[in-house]
């Protein structure tokens, strides 16, 4: 960063902390220059350039933005001093500013308030006052209106109402912002229950854009769940309630403990220390943690890879612990203030489930405060019930508070319990809200205490574009996909996979391979071993059979091997589908791994989950089982497969067509062994009677058909037959790119008769296989042909922009060679 010219001008007090800014010389400087917007400008340039200095040395984030605010309160002072206005009107930071906080990029958030709306003159002059604060490069937010409008607005605007409550008055007239104070103050307007229920209401919305999880890929700092806002929601509606200008007044009336109000703030200066530093480095408002800024803020805090965890990785679980933190304490407190404003008439009367714990209004709550430390298996016991009677919808906050006191309680004795471990097994089997009740504990710290190899990956990134949760995130997602499947209404997007999962034995078994396949992440050695090594010692603790510890085991370090199977080998293979089948070695195993697949699939990111990859899955699922059918030592013959559709195509096409025996045999005698074995002889008997029916059989052959794998409809089929030439594949798929398909799948054959015949399987950028009219498909049809003409002269190297989130992810280059000589 250049050091501002304006350093040369003792205009800023640099030397002294807070920096202060020496007014006499400012004015000064303001009465001899031909430019004060220069002057404003440079002296805006000064301060940025010092923060951001002292910043960088790792001074407390909280002083800068607290100094940054109070820097701009003059900047404001001088700038309305430029111009004169009337006795009634007041300028007076509203939001953020308004609480005096300010980070680099953040709007500087205005009310210009007049007595009456019609006051031309002081119009004219805003206008002027705001082109001045644009011209020295502030970040202006800015609303001007009268007393009476701000009444009206914000009694119908409750994101108003939360601006104007925190405003101060920065210039101009003090009597007309105390009429702005005592309007906001009138009884009649949000009343605490209004307030409390409209700003719960704004946080779920905002929570919903977020598909209510804090742990993103690329997070935003401030509005996702656990961000800044669920912060300012606590702050607005504890202060709206307990009638407080700041947090701190509200200690010793029981709204928070000592240890919840030091979360409050660590976690705040934390997200502010991100904040400022994004900023900083985007020089923009930018609220997203994207991956462009987490390298470099990683090495601006100090991060340093180590222990196979790059510096990133160990930078994105301290901001994700921080964030389930304070979405933690959101729940905790924002429950409180429920109870205290919503339900403070209530009446109701308790009913008790047993000695521990009773419900009210549909939440659970313990029947005495030292129910935890009379009983420390309720820590459990709790989540179970909550599982297990429907009528639950939540806890109560004391409740929630005296788990998170209590939870020090689970230690290796309380893990060894057999009791414990009995009541954890329960709420695995248990019927209503079970991943609400993992989440719950999740958030409470129960989970991560109960499984000390779970807490490990709560927060745990995964540094590539494939995942889009953290390890913690994924996991419970899967488990929420499979209960999925055993909806009733599962069958109309996962019919078969739901089907198989309501006919599993023990759906427990298949939670528990879910919580644990992934539980190695993070660590420098394969994690699937490493879970399968967890996963045996949890099956061992919970005395489960030799049998389901072996199935759990498996499922965990196989958990792969039937995605990868089936989207990176190929499934006309038989002996790919005799290998999986000795793989799987029986039904059982493979019914387990097909749900777990789907569900892991699904969890990951839901933009990889589309219909071609579920045919793969479906159709490896279907191969598989009749091989099992089959027994292991009766695989098929590769010659007999290739015989059998060669006979059903042939007896197709003589039925069908007035093609003869003989010009079917010769074209399919140059043709490999590959394209028999790989193509149906549905597919086989279009393209045959294309090519032998076309009027001169050297032309460039384009088929378009949604006839796909086996026959499902997932994916749209092209078929290209060229004379042998350079680029014609390269040529193909820049064609396909150019209309905005998505290649799944590509077959390359080469014919003894010098010719090249490709097979694309391709879907739209909406995942769904091509609409099949006649001028969609002449149009893609033409592009091709278009393209294919231009192969001869392509370039050697074809030069595409890299995609911005790729350049952060370095990929090793892989190549498989398969030279199969039977």
């Amino acid at each position: 960063m250049a050091k501002p010219s304006i350093l040369d001008i003792p205009l800023l007090e640099s030397s002294s902390v807070p920096l202060s800014l020496n007014q006499t010389r400012f004015r000064s400087a303001l009465a001899r220059t031909d430019s004060i917007t220069k002057v404003f400008k440079l002296t805006v340039d000064a301060i940025d350039y010092h923060l951001n200095v002292r910043f960088k040395r790792g001074e407390e984030v909280r002083k800068l933005v607290y100094e940054r605010a109070l820097l701009m309160d003059c900047m404001l002072h001088f700038a309305w001093r430029q111009f004169h206005w009337s006795e009634h009107m007041s300028l007076v930071a509203v939001g953020g500013y308004g609480r005096g906080e300010l980070h680099p990029q953040s709007d500087i958030d205005l009310l210009i308030l007049t007595e009456r709306s019609d006051q031309q003159h002081d119009l004219d002059q805003v206008q002027r006052f705001l082109t001045l604060l644009w011209d020295i490069g502030l970040n202006i937010g800015h609303s001007v209106r009268s007393l009476s409008e701000c009444e009206v607005i914000a009694g119908n605007d409750i994101t108003v109402v939360t601006s104007l409550i925190e405003a101060r008055l920065l210039q101009g007239s003090q009597a007309l912002f105390k009429k702005l104070q005592m309007t906001l103050s009138h009884t009649n307007m949000w009343p605490n229950e209004a307030f409390f229920v409209a700003k719960v209401e704004e946080q779920e919305q905002r929570h919903q854009k977020y598909n209510h999880t804090e742990y993103k890929l690329e997070p935003n700092v401030k509005n996702a769940p656990g961000g800044l806002r669920d912060i300012q929601t606590i702050q607005w509606v504890a202060k709206h309630f307990f009638k407080v200008s700041t947090l701190s007044a509200l200690s010793g009336k029981g709204f928070f403990t000592e240890a919840e109000y030091s979360t409050l703030i660590h976690g705040e200066e934390f997200l502010w220390k991100v904040r400022y530093g994004l900023h900083m480095i985007a020089g923009r408002p930018e609220e997203r943690l994207l991956f462009d800024y987490q390298r470099e803020l990683a090495q601006l805090f100090g991060y340093q890879d180590q222990d196979g965890q790059l510096a990133i990785e160990q930078f994105m679980h301290e901001y994700y612990r921080i964030v389930i933190s304070l979405r933690e304490l959101n729940d905790v407190l924002l429950q409180f203030l429920d109870e205290a404003i919503i339900k403070r008439d209530e009446n109701t009367t308790a009913k008790p489930i047993n000695a521990r714990f009773k419900i009210r209004d549909n939440f659970i709550e313990v029947a005495h405060e030292k129910v935890f430390e009379q009983n420390p298996s309720a820590l459990l016991e709790i989540f179970v019930l909550a599982a297990q009677i429907q009528s639950i919808t939540g806890f109560r906050a004391a409740t929630i508070r005296l788990i998170r006191e209590s939870r020090h309680l689970i230690d290796d004795d309380f893990r060894n319990t057999p009791a414990n471990q009995q009541l954890f097994l329960e709420l695995l089997r248990s019927p209503y809200r079970l991943v609400s009740q993992l989440r719950r504990m999740k958030r409470y710290g129960v989970l991560g205490r109960y499984l000390p190899e779970f807490d490990r990956i709560v927060g745990q990134m995964q540094h590539d574009l494939f995942h889009i949760y953290t390890v913690d995130d994924h996991t419970l997602y899967v488990i929420e996909m499979i209960r999925r499947f055993l909806l009733p209404d599962a069958s109309q997007m996962f019919a078969v996979v739901a089907n198989t999962a309501k006919q599993l034995p023990k759906i427990e078994l298949l939670y528990i391979a879910g919580l644990y396949h992934d539980i190695g992440k993070g660590r420098d050695k394969d994690h699937s071993i490493l879970g399968a090594i967890d996963a045996e010692a949890f099956c061992k603790r919970h005395r489960l059979s030799t049998r389901q510890t072996k199935l759990i085991t498996w499922l965990v370090e196989n958990h792969l091997a039937m995605s990868l199977t089936s989207q990176k080998q190929d499934l006309s293979d038989p002996d790919v589908i005799h290998n999986f089948a000795r793989t799987v070695g029986d039904q059982l195993h493979l019914d387990y791994l097909y749900v777990l697949t789907v569900a892991d699939m699904n969890a990951t990111n839901p933009d990889i989950w589309n219909n071609w990859r579920a045919s793969l899955l479906h159709q490896l699922y279907k191969e598989t089982k009749r091989a099992l059918r089959r027994g292991l030592e009766n695989p098929i013959d590769r010659e007999e497969l290739i015989s059998e559709t060669q006979e059903a195509a042939m007896d197709s096409l003589l039925k069908t067509s007035a093609l003869q025996q003989q010009s079917i045999w010769e074209l399919w005698q140059t043709a490999g062994d590959d394209y028999f074995l790989r193509e149906t002889s549905m597919d086989i008997v279009w393209h045959t009677q294309e090519i032998l029916s076309q009027d001169n059989p050297e032309n460039t052959l384009v088929l378009i058909s949604n006839h796909t794998l086996k026959g499902n409809h997932t994916a749209t089929k092209i078929f290209i037959r060229a004379p042998s030439r350079n680029n014609i594949f390269a040529a193909a798929t820049t064609a396909m790119d150019q209309l905005n398909l998505t290649i799944q799948d590509a077959r390359v054959y080469s014919t003894a008769s010098g010719y090249t015949m490709d097979t694309f399987y391709v879907l739209d950028q909406a995942g769904l296989p091509i609409v099949n009219t006649l001028d969609s498909i002449h149009h893609i049809r033409s592009q091709i042909l278009e393209e294919l003409k231009l192969s001869d002269h392509y370039s050697d190297i074809i030069k595409r922009r890299t995609p911005r989130q790729l350049k952060y992810f370095s990929a090793a280059t892989r190549a498989t060679i398969n030279n199969d000589l039977t």
